[in-house]
């Protein structure tokens, strides 16, 4: 299990989750219109939750109905996605 990023972060895109990401695993792009928790480095430790300022962050169980879609919306972003797994300061995550 993992936490993930939902349709509220859409639009705001704060940077406030990667920052307090102590694994690094929360990536956009330019492009992206949102954030996106790696499931495979995600240690649910809720960091992320806690800073949101708009509550988008839910752990994967968790999640509302309305947002389940997110869940494979996530896992998906890292299948066409390269971060290569390197721990980035955080004056260099956003």
């Amino acid at each position: 299990m993992a936490y993930i990023i939902t349709e509220p972060c859409i639009g705001t895109k704060d940077e406030s989750c990667v920052d307090v990401c102590p694994v690094d695993c929360i990536h956009s792009s330019k492009d992206a219109e949102q954030y996106y928790i790696d499931p495979d480095t995600c240690i649910d430790c809720a960091a992320c939750e806690t800073v949101c300022p708009v509550n988008a962050i839910f752990f994967e169980d968790d999640t509302p109905e309305e947002w389940k879609g997110y869940i494979a919306r996530n896992r998906e972003w890292f299948q066409t996605h390269e971060v290569s797994g390197a721990f980035r300061p955080t004056s260099e995550r956003h």
